[in-house]
C-alpha cells in the first residue's frame, strides 16, 4: 500500500478557517473520491502544532494498491477536475504552497493492556 500526500504549507486566509474547510469538504472532496483505484481518501485539518513549527492547515493523503495504480489515477480526467476545484479553493482562501510526498505504509498493531 502507497500513500501520497499532499501537504498544504501556510496559512489560511485571517477568519476564513471554517469557511476554507467547508470548501474543501464540500467542492474538493467529491473529487478526490472519484479518483480511479483509490482504497481510501483521508483529510486532514490541522488544529494544533509545536511552537515553531511550520503551518500546515490541510493534509490529504490518499491511498493506492501499488504505484502504477497511482500513476493511473494521476492521469485521469477525476485529477484533473480536482485539480481545477483546488486552484479555486487555494485561490480564495489559501496562502502557501502545496507539495506531494510519495509513502509506503508499514503498520504494526500494539498489544492493549488488558
Amino acid at each position: 500500500m502507497i500513500t501520497r500526500y499532499a501537504l498544504f504549507e501556510g496559512q489560511v486566509k485571517k477568519g476564513q478557517t471554517e469557511a476554507f474547510r467547508a470548501a474543501v469538504l464540500e467542492r474538493i472532496l467529491p473529487h478526490w473520491k472519484q479518483f480511479p483505484g483509490a482504497v481510501e481518501v483521508r483529510v486532514m485539518f490541522s488544529d494544533e502544532r509545536d511552537e515553531g513549527a511550520p503551518e500546515f492547515p490541510l493534509v490529504l493523503a490518499i491511498s493506492y494498491p501499488d504505484k502504477t495504480i497511482m500513476q493511473a489515477a494521476l492521469g485521469s480526467d477525476a485529477r484533473a477536475n480536482s485539480k481545477a476545484a483546488t486552484e479555486a479553493v487555494v485561490a480564495e482562501f489559501f496562502d502557501g504552497r502545496i507539495h506531494h510526498h510519495v509513502t509506503q505504509a508499514h503498520s504494526f498493531a500494539l498489544e492493549q493492556a488488558s
